[in-house]
Formats: structure tokens, sequence, C-alpha cells
């Protein structure tokens, strides 16, 4: 996997916890774990100029992530989040407005890596702002038509509408989404039947390869046009959930770079996404044996 590179793109920020700061943001977490698993990370994002900044290149670079892909701004702050965990180990948000993020900035060597990307991932909260939506869309189309291009719903706050999502989903290949998720759109979009009928129907409308529903303690679903994948899940000890999700998305991406069986793929990324779970923060160091063979 090495000679592959994959991309996460958006928000970088740092999780303000009661008695620490984590550095996170859903597409750099994704970022991490494929390198962790083997492949060449590519983290595209914005920071400021300051110490949250500093530091976040800092750890990227110490957890062996490339971060000549990340833009630094003088005039706004790297974006941060207030992150409350609560007696579970499920995270809620208050993200603050204006941060560097918001002001999306592609630089010359993100951009020269573009075409030749074998996955990318993004998501909703970073297209909050005109600026970093219209960068993110931009750079999807610079990308190859092979490109596996995977939109994790990833739903906060009131940061989306059903014109974010359609416009998101008719630039993706592969939809990523939770059970609250799904229920939301699927209110957006007039869907009934059962979960998987759900699944189908967004994977049909919108013309997609794979579309991926991860339903917590409760396992997942994968449906592709020939088959669907269900798995129950993997028990967990949970410390937290932050980056759970990223860890499951960055798992089901090397598995279908490596041609991997749906069936595989969807145990890998039960596996290593509870194994998350059980470790602090979104950005544990990863076992060899959560990689394919």
């Amino acid at each position: 996997m090495n000679q592959k590179k994959i991309a996460g793109i958006g928000e970088l920020l740092w999780d303000v916890l009661p008695d620490m700061e984590q550095l996170g943001g859903a597409p750099i977490n994704f970022a991490y774990h494929v390198s962790a698993l083997g492949a060449e990370a590519v983290a595209i994002s914005t920071i400021g100029s300051d110490i949250r900044g500093e530091n976040a290149l800092k750890e990227l670079q110490s957890r062996g992530v490339n971060t000549r892909y990340i833009s630094i701004l003088e005039q706004f702050d790297t974006g941060y989040v207030t992150a409350r965990v609560d007696d579970k180990g499920v995270a809620t948000y208050e993200f603050p407005d204006d941060v560097a993020w918001d002001h999306l900035a592609i630089n010359p060597a993100a951009q020269a890596c573009a075409a030749g990307l074998e996955a990318i991932c993004f998501g909703t909260l970073a297209q909050r702002s005109d600026a970093a939506r219209s960068a993110i869309h931009r750079y999807l189309g610079t990308t190859s038509e092979k490109t596996i291009k995977v939109y994790d719903l990833n739903l906060r706050q009131n940061f989306y509408n059903r014109s974010v999502i359609e416009t998101s989903l008719r630039l993706s290949t592969v939809l990523k989404l939770n059970d609250d998720e799904l229920a939301l759109v699927s209110s957006l979009f007039r869907l009934s039947g059962a979960e998987h009928e759900q699944m189908e129907a967004l994977r049909t409308h919108f013309d997609l390869e794979l579309v991926i529903l991860t339903k917590g303690s409760r396992g997942s679903i994968l449906i592709n046009g020939d088959e669907i994948s269900r798995h129950q899940g993997f028990a967990a000890e949970v410390v937290d959930t932050i980056g759970a999700g990223d860890s499951f998305t960055a798992a089901v991406v090397i598995g279908l770079l490596s041609n991997k069986r749906l069936d595989e793929i969807n145990e890998k990324a039960n596996r290593l996404a509870a194994y998350v779970c059980s470790q602090p923060g979104a950005m544990p160091p990863v076992p060899q044996h959560y990689r394919y063979e």
C-alpha cells in the first residue's frame, strides 16, 4: 500500500477535553488511519500561525503523517472544538466560528498530487463556509475519474442542509453514514423501507458504488450493486468513540483498493473501530495485525 496516496480533505482541529487537548478533525483522523494501515496519507487542511497550528504539525509528523499538504494562514486561528464525553464514552461537540479551516486553502503540493490520488475522503462539516465548500468541490473535480471519492456524512449541529448533502452525494462514489444520519437523510429524500432498502435507494439514485452504514456497537452494513454485507460488530471496553468512525472508513478504503471481499472489509473495519473505541483519543497507535494481509 505504500505506493497508494489517499487523502482526507477538510477540517483540522483540536478536541478540547476537560483535562487535555487532542488533535482531530474527521479528515485528519482518516488520513492518520490510512497511514497506520500502510498507505501514504495526504492530509489537506488549513491551520493558523499559532501555537495550536505549530503543535498540530508536530503531532502529525510524530505520527507519520506528511504535513506538506497543510496550508497556514496568518489571520485565522487554528480550529478547535469543545468536546464532552459522556459516561458511555460518546462525544458531543461545540464548534467556534470562522477558524482557519473555514478558509480552506489548497497549496501547490496538494494540487500537484490530486490527479494521482487513489482515494479521497471529505465530509459535511468542512463545507459550512462558502469558501471551504467551493475549495473542496473544485479539488474533487481535479482528481481522476478512477479516484474513490468517499463522502463521510459526519453531520454536526446545524452545519448542513439538503443542498450541501445532495451536491456532495453527486460528487461521490462511496457514502458512509451512521444510523442516526440515515434516518435524517431518509427524511430529507423521503425514503422508506428497512435500513438496507433506504441504503440501496441512495446508492441507485446517486449512482454510488458503495454505501456504508455504521451502527455503533450493533455493527455495520455495506451495500454495493452485487451484495449486502452485515456484521454484528465486536465488543469493546469503550474509553471514547472519537475517531472510531474515521478508522472504520480508512479500513474500508484500504480494503477496496486491495480488492478484498465485502465481508472481509466489513470484519476488518469493525475490528479496527472497536480497538479505537478501547483507546483514548482519535489516533492511537495501531498494531500491525489490523492491516490487511
